[in-house]
């Protein structure tokens, strides 16, 4: 069958755009032509492409030189920056985060509360709810949350958090920010200038098109001066080939988050899909989405199908999620969707769809019927 497929609708997952496959083959062919050459040019090469990844990144998300770095995924990077922090910043204080937070996220921070001295607190969400609201956020954050991080857009809903009302709570309340961008990047605009955070995490998956292992850290130029990265190597000095045991010293930029040889052949594989992105009509790509969202959401109501996500456009990501009636359900309605070339996935019963760049109007109405029919 042809990767051009019209019934896509993973984009909260991997992320396919048209000839993805033949960008990428052609990418590693290049990889593998120069890196199994014998001759000097390797290293040359590799930091070129991580290079090139990282300026196309920070171009999309606003992000100045010498504010990003590459690490393999959200959960690294955030453990990257939470280990750097001085210590007085969060010991004996509270790290706050919503519970429809990526699960991942939670994990990291509750195996480095003891060790770093602070206490995660949680934000439930309401009884019946499907996402935590930002007014319940800003509740409980008070002067002794050293930090928190803000999930943008929820994984297992698509709502959007208000980001520049939790932002402007944080400076009152004198607390870092943070926010993970991960599931609308690419598709939702996004700057860390506007509001500024200390510090953002994404990988170049989901409409991003990229590669796993391709994630990338930003922090502010101001907390990177205050932050003594836990891990680090030759890398982390503002000139690696400095290697007097005697004299070490932290870069003064981004780059003292980094360590060892870093790890480029991901971000050379992601670079193909994140060229192709930033040629591509950004509004078309959006306007796209929304139509096919606004579809998706008016057969849910025709279908009595319990919606998950937010209706208004300004408080959604670019998913619709709806509830069916059991992880059963949800199986078997996947099973025929993949029997029409449709694809999408679940979270227990949440069933999530996620229309992008390849997902055609003809597809989506073939999945209404096939939810239609499954009722």
């Amino acid at each position: 069958m042809s990767d051009q497929n019209d019934g896509y609708f993973l984009y909260h997952s991997i992320g396919q755009y048209p000839e993805k496959a033949a960008d990428l083959a052609a990418a590693m062919a290049e990889l593998a032509a120069v890196w199994g050459r014998a001759d000097d040019q390797q290293w040359d090469y590799l930091f070129a492409q991580r290079a090139a990844y990282l300026d196309l990144w920070s171009d999309l998300i606003g992000a100045g030189q010498g504010t990003m770095t590459t690490c393999e995924n959200v959960t690294q990077g955030l453990h990257m920056l939470m280990t750097a922090l001085p210590e007085n910043r969060l010991r004996g204080r509270r790290v706050l985060i919503a519970e429809d937070c990526f699960p991942s996220n939670h994990f990291l921070l509750t195996g480095l509360q003891d060790r770093l001295g602070f206490t995660l607190d949680t934000v439930e969400k309401r009884q019946g709810a499907s996402w935590v609201a930002d007014e319940d956020m800003i509740d409980r954050w008070d002067r002794d949350v050293a930090l928190a991080l803000v999930t943008w857009v929820s994984s297992t809903s698509s709502r959007k958090a208000d980001v520049d009302a939790l932002t402007a709570h944080a400076r009152e309340m004198g607390s870092l920010v943070g926010v993970d961008i991960t599931q609308a990047a690419g598709l939702l605009p996004y700057s860390v200038e506007a509001p500024v955070v200390d510090f953002a995490v994404s990988t170049s998956l989901k409409w991003m098109c990229g590669t796993p292992g391709a994630g990338i850290l930003y922090v502010h130029p101001g907390l990177i001066a205050k932050c003594r990265p836990e891990l680090r190597g030759w890398f982390s000095q503002d000139d690696p080939f400095s290697w007097a045991l005697d004299r070490f010293e932290l870069a003064p930029d981004i780059r003292r988050f980094d360590n060892g040889t870093p790890a480029m052949v991901s971000a050379a594989a992601t670079v193909p899909a994140l060229s192709w992105h930033a040629r591509t009509d950004r509004d078309a790509m959006l306007a796209h989405n929304r139509a096919l969202s606004v579809r998706l959401i008016a057969a849910a109501d025709d279908l009595g199908l319990h919606l998950v996500t937010p209706r208004a456009e300004a408080e959604r990501g670019g998913s619709v999620m709806l509830k069916l009636a059991s992880e059963k359900a949800v199986e078997e309605t996947l099973s025929t969707l993949r029997d029409e070339h449709i694809y999408a996935d679940s979270r227990g019963p949440i069933l999530r769809l996620s229309p992008g760049v390849m997902t055609s109007a003809e597809a989506t109405e073939r999945l209404i019927a096939v939810l239609g029919g499954g009722r």
